[in-house]
């Protein structure tokens, strides 16, 4: 039962037995149902938005159509798995389409991996992902002194200083981190729609990026100039533009379905946690993951395809700042070179910004059935009025989990490169599509992860949307937690009355 067994809890160290009763204010009871929540009204919200998703993935799907079509014509130019079997010479052919594969199926296999060493190992992981960004960031910085590339060898060593120098400050929070990963990753134990609704993500995540792997290299089979596929209008600047559409439909329809997947988490199995108590209590709705599920793919979908597509469009000026950055370096333009890196920096301290405030904003989508700008605005409110922005800042989850996508990334990377060197493939003698290949490599491997943390990150967030909201529940629910956010972070409890 319930009462005999913490619920959720890391441990008996973590969270002790209690008696659930009902949260309340000052002898009032809180509706779950409290503004609309999990009750939102049946009207799509931003149309636009998600009317212009629909027509992109439709001419992405047209596009790829074609290009698929001509591919298999063609026999995809030959090639297979392994030394030996490398097909065409001419450009990318089925033999990069067999090891895209392998790095999807790895990528899927170390995402779920990593999740189950970061419930186990919570608080050492979180020191060595603290570590690993001082080691990587030093390591940038001597990289750019040793290569002479003086402009960013400096703004690295600024990094590397201040990030040695926060060490300790971050360190001390690791404690709250690690409770409150451990937490959701408890609750998520209880409730396995959590598991059902992140393998089906990333799988269709998978798929996708299969998908675009097909998409990417019929592209090149089909546009590069001298390639037997090639008939007619072949160019290799109509290759880099129809390559720039594909990689911005991937992108927006991977964050769409990662996002769909995070409200689908936050307004069933976490928001009805939270709201409702565990299962055991009998006030939770049925089926809450299909309800929430439903209405985010249908009533909602345009309001996360607005917020996706800004995430998006940022991704891509980032990525073309760092082609510009790069080509500058390449050839001598040292302050060209560090104007587009410091442009890049810039654009992707507001992609932060935009992804941190997004994840939120999808919340109280979930809940409320919000459209995007409204739900924006209130969660900025919300966040400002109850203090959450410090105790959110000071998380060490979203690091965390973030630097396991990006290890998978570079792993599925690293794994493309062994690939081809030991493979030695025809279209690759000279090194030309090595770059093209490892970053495909690491685009599949990082998003796979992404979607798959997304599942944590979800059940993080709602917590402390709730907290904004509710903070007493909290107090029920993970008494432990709440105990150690009050003493830390007094503010965000405030008018909660202690005893």
């Amino acid at each position: 039962m319930y009462g005999q067994q913490p619920y959720p809890g890391p441990s008996e160290a973590y969270v002790p037995d209690y008696t659930p009763i009902n949260p309340s204010y000052n002898g009032d009871i809180k509706d779950p149902y409290a503004g609309g929540r999990f009750k939102p009204k049946k009207r799509i919200n931003d149309p636009i938005f998600l009317g212009l998703f629909i027509l992109q993935f439709i001419a992405y799907a047209g596009l790829s159509g074609y290009l698929l079509h001509d591919f298999a014509n063609n026999n995809g130019l030959g090639g297979g798995l392994g030394k030996g079997k490398t097909g065409s010479s001419i450009t990318l052919n089925k033999s990069t389409v067999w090891l895209l594969l392998l790095i999807t199926a790895a990528s899927i296999l170390l995402s779920v991996l990593y999740l189950m060493v970061a419930r186990i190992f919570t608080r050492a992981l979180m020191h060595i992902t603290l570590i690993l960004t001082i080691l990587l960031n030093i390591g940038i910085c001597i990289y750019y002194w040793i290569v002479k590339y003086y402009s960013a060898a400096i703004i690295f060593t600024i990094i590397a200083v201040l990030s040695v120098l926060s060490y300790w400050g971050y360190r001390s929070r690791i404690p709250l981190a690690s409770l409150l990963l451990q937490v959701v990753m408890d609750v998520s134990k209880h409730h396995k729609s959590v598991y059902a609704v992140a393998f089906g993500a990333l799988f269709l995540q998978a798929g996708i990026a299969v998908w675009f792997t097909f998409t990417a290299i019929a592209t090149y089979n089909r546009y590069t100039p001298n390639s037997p596929a090639c008939t007619s209008g072949c160019s290799s600047g109509k290759v880099a533009g129809i390559l720039f559409f594909e990689t911005f439909s991937f992108l927006w329809t991977s964050q769409v379905i990662a996002n769909v997947a995070l409200s689908t988490l936050a307004g069933g199995p976490y928001g009805s946690w939270y709201y409702f108590g565990p299962r055991e209590m009998g006030e939770m709705p049925k089926h809450p993951t299909i309800s929430a599920l439903v209405r985010a793919s249908t009533l909602s979908l345009g309001s996360i395809a607005f917020g996706s597509l800004i995430v998006t469009i940022l991704d891509l000026l980032r990525l073309i700042l760092n082609a510009v950055q790069q080509n500058a370096a390449e050839n001598g333009q040292p302050i060209e070179a560090c104007l587009a890196m410091c442009a890049s920096c810039f654009v992707g301290i507001i992609e932060s910004m935009v992804e941190y405030f997004n994840r939120y904003a999808y919340i109280e989508i979930a809940l409320y059935g919000k459209s995007y700008i409204p739900a924006a605005k209130d969660t900025w409110r919300l966040f400002k009025d109850r203090g959450i922005d410090a105790l959110v800042n000071d998380s060490l989850v979203s690091m965390t989990l973030t630097w396991g996508a990006y290890g998978i990334g570079l792993a599925s990377g690293l794994f493309a490169f062994l690939y081809l060197r030991f493979s030695h493939p025809a279209y690759n003698a000279d090194g030309q599509y090595t770059v093209p290949v490892v970053l495909f490599a690491f685009l599949i491997g990082i998003m796979c992860s992404l979607t798959m943390s997304s599942a944590i990150e979800a059940g993080v967030s709602t917590i402390f949307v709730g907290l904004g909201e509710d903070p007493q529940v909290l107090a029920i629910r993970a008494p432990a937690l709440f105990a150690m956010i009050a003493q830390h972070y007094p503010d965000v409890v405030r008018g909660v009355p202690r005893g």
